[in-house]
């Protein structure tokens, strides 16, 4: 065992670090959040979707930290999702929602749904 300090490993040029792969996605979505003594519903566009979360643009000043509930259907299904999710990105009107409640059968059907579109990150 050698005495010297282990270094980490240097990050490759243009590569992202993420825990999921990011996908291109394209879908209208509903971003419900608590505003004092009511609920404030503001449209939005999703533009990438992971296993974790999911990238939107939302005409909004939302602040990071945020917990809003995503309301969506995925293309080419008539079944609605409701998923609570925190606000954890902003740049611009562009935001990253995290996931904090999806249930094991949504969890399933983006295993099988996101391979079929194209990535837009790096491997």
């Amino acid at each position: 065992m050698s005495s010297k300090a282990g270094r980490a490993p240097k990050p490759v040029a243009g590569r992202r670090l993420r825990r999921y792969p990011r996908y291109r996605c394209d879908f209208p979505l509903t971003a419900t959040l608590f505003a004092g003594t009511t609920h404030q519903s503001l449209a939005g566009h999703c533009r990438d979707l992971s296993a974790g979360g999911l990238g939107a643009l939302v005409a909004a000043d939302l602040p990071t930290g945020e917990v809003i509930s995503l309301t969506f259907s995925l293309p080419g299904s008539t079944e609605s999702w409701k998923v609570r999710s925190v606000l954890r990105y902003r740049r611009g009107y562009h935001y990253g929602f995290e996931f904090l409640s999806l249930s094991e059968s949504h969890s399933k059907t983006l295993e099988i749904y996101l391979p079929g579109l194209p990535r837009i990150d790096f491997d």
